[in-house]
């Protein structure tokens, strides 16, 4: 029998102990090892899964494996019933829980993210673009350093780093971004990604992140696009929570909008200061996140981070080239002549994608003086849409 026991840094209920006791194998962090007196073998969990399956073919008896807070939230319960094993779990309090409750924060509303190590980086920092408040879990090269120096300098946030959470040496610090990247942290659990700036909305319904948008394709005074394109654009660009998404040559932001409405980050760039007043205005009246670089093209792109996707509304081949040089999963562009699709199409072969060419034309129902109806043709949109030829 495997028992899995979490810990918290209290006291051990009675059910945890008992099973401790009757242990003769217990398997967990040198750390939390070394605070327990025991009197079975006891084993680091760096090598979790072969001394458990060691231990199990001997049949020396019941096995303990113990862990921080809530072993079935981001943790080894998840291991150990990918390796065919079904534990009993007693578990306790989480460290995210913890962690909001030090901060003297409610969570509801907030996301957790657990990246598995720095391959992870980019997904996590992006949620902490796109959510206003977020409980990351460190591990191993995603820390409080690494998230600050990230989202530096275009996305401000309140970090607060909680270090040896239920240890004896727990530290709760409220820090900046610069602070948080010079200074030493020890043992750090958890980091809350706060929006300093955020107005809290009503109550929802479901804990995290929220439902997706209820509509497509709003209405945009000004934009360039119509919505039925706009539909087929988001369709191909895919955002989603974790990704980075660029809108080059963003114009009054309509895509940069609607993609930050399916929890994607978001990054507009547009040269035009009217274009990005009409930006920022529609930005606030949606209630969602993004960051707008004012330049121009290739050049503004160079310091942004590498995107997931990107859609170029603005610009000539030289813009695809620079955004396809930066190895998006997808890329889209909006353009208004038939000549420019080859030409566009060209550049993309040329960086290892293949794409594919689509005219849209909506026709509108409108109403005659006399009360008929007839259809009105907007002028055609030319979208090629690209993705890495092998997969790259």
């Amino acid at each position: 029998m495997i028992t899995v026991v979490g810990w918290d840094g209290t006291e051990l209920p009675p059910a945890a102990l008992d099973r401790l006791r009757e242990a003769a194998l217990v398997v967990g962090p040198d750390a939390l090892l070394g605070r327990l007196r025991l009197n079975a073998a006891t084993v680091a969990d760096g090598a979790l899964l072969q001394a458990l399956d060691d231990h199990l073919e001997n049949g020396d008896g019941p096995a303990v494996v113990i862990a921080e807070g809530d072993p079935g939230f981001f943790g080894v319960v998840r291991t150990l019933r990918a390796h065919g094993l079904k534990p009993d779990v007693l578990p306790a309090t989480s460290l995210v829980t913890r962690a909001f409750a030090c901060a003297g924060l409610n969570w509801e509303d907030a996301l957790v993210v657990a990246p598995g190590g720095p391959h992870q980086l980019a997904r996590a920092v992006n949620a902490c673009r796109a959510h206003p408040k977020v409980a990351l879990l460190v591990a191993p090269g995603v820390g409080p350093a690494e998230i600050a120096r990230e989202l530096a300098p275009t996305t401000p946030r309140a970090l607060i780093v909680c270090e040896d959470l239920g240890g004896p040496d727990q530290r709760v610090t409220h820090s900046r971004m610069g602070e948080a990247t010079t200074r030493p942290w020890k043992d750090p659990d958890v980091v809350l990604v706060v929006d300093p700036l955020h107005q809290a909305k009503e109550p929802g319904w479901v804990a995290g992140a929220q439902p997706g948008p209820a509509e497509w394709a709003l209405p945009f005074e000004g934009g360039g696009l119509p919505p039925e394109v706009r539909a087929y654009v988001l369709a191909k660009l895919g955002p989603r929570l974790g990704d980075l998404v660029w809108d080059v040559g963003a114009g009054v932001g309509e895509i940069a909008v609607e993609c930050a409405r399916h929890g994607a980050a978001v990054v507009a760039v547009e040269r035009e200061e009217a274009n990005c007043a009409r930006l920022r205005a529609n930005v606030l009246a949606h209630g969602v996140k993004v960051a707008l670089t004012r330049g121009q093209a290739p050049p503004a792109l160079e310091p942004l981070p590498d995107p997931d996707a990107v859609f170029v509304g603005g610009g000539g081949a030289d813009v695809v080239s620079a955004c396809a040089a930066r190895r998006p999963r997808s890329l889209v562009c909006a353009l208004r002549t038939v000549e420019q699709v080859s030409a566009v199409l060209d550049r993309l072969r040329e960086h290892g994608y293949r794409g594919t060419g689509t005219q849209i034309i909506a026709s509108a129902l409108t109403v005659n003086p006399d009360g008929t109806h007839r259809l009105a043709a907007a002028d055609p949109v030319f979208v090629v849409h690209a993705t890495p030829a092998y997969g790259t």
